[in-house]
């Protein structure tokens, strides 16, 4: 969802409500300038990140660290 600052402003108890279940972005001028999110999307968001990295069990540090760099 997108909305302005002025928005934001106006109805501050509603989009913090809001921002439990989808992002929020805030515009000024027509510009992005800010997300408001849940904290506990960001968790989820660096969980997704980190699933298969390392693929087997048998996968030493050296071999996670090589394939992370290759994935960069």
């Amino acid at each position: 969802m997108q909305i302005t600052a002025t928005e934001l402003k106006m109805n501050m108890g509603k989009y913090l409500a809001m921002a439990g279940k989808q992002d929020i972005y805030i515009t000024k001028n027509g510009r992005t300038v800010a997300r408001l999110t849940s904290p506990s999307a960001d968790r989820v968001a660096m969980l997704d990140s980190l699933v298969g990295i390392a693929r087997g069990a048998d996968m030493t540090l050296d071999d996670i660290r090589k394939e992370r760099l290759e994935n960069t």
